[in-house]
C-alpha cells in the first residue's frame, strides 16, 4: 500500500478566498483521511500540499474543482510528488 501514497500540491485560483474554501477543503481532506494543509496566498489564490493516498487526492481534485457554493473556480494546477510524511493530520495554515 505504501507505493500507493504521494504528494501533491494544488493550486487554486478565481473566486476562492473569503466563500470558506480553505474549510471546506478541510473537511473533505479529514473525510478522506489525507495530511498537509490549505492555505491563502497573497495572489487570491488557495494552496493545498497533501499526502495520502494517491486516489484519495484525485477525489479530493475533483473536489476542489467544485468548490464551497460560493466560491468560481477558474484553474486547478496540480503537481505530483513523492511523499515526505512530515504530516500528521490536515489544517488550516494562515
Amino acid at each position: 500500500m505504501a507505493e500507493n501514497i504521494v504528494r501533491a500540491e494544488i493550486t487554486v485560483n478565481g473566486l476562492v478566498q473569503g466563500v470558506g474554501f480553505r474549510y471546506y477543503i478541510l473537511r473533505h481532506a479529514h473525510n478522506l483521511g489525507l495530511n498537509g494543509y490549505v492555505k491563502n496566498l497573497y495572489t487570491g489564490e488557495v494552496y493545498v500540499l497533501t499526502e495520502g493516498e494517491r486516489g484519495m487526492i484525485e477525489e479530493l481534485i475533483k473536489l476542489t474543482k467544485t468548490g464551497p457554493s460560493h466560491a468560481h473556480v477558474n484553474n486547478c494546477r496540480v503537481e505530483w510528488s513523492e511523499p515526505t510524511n512530515e504530516f500528521t493530520t490536515f489544517e488550516i495554515r494562515l
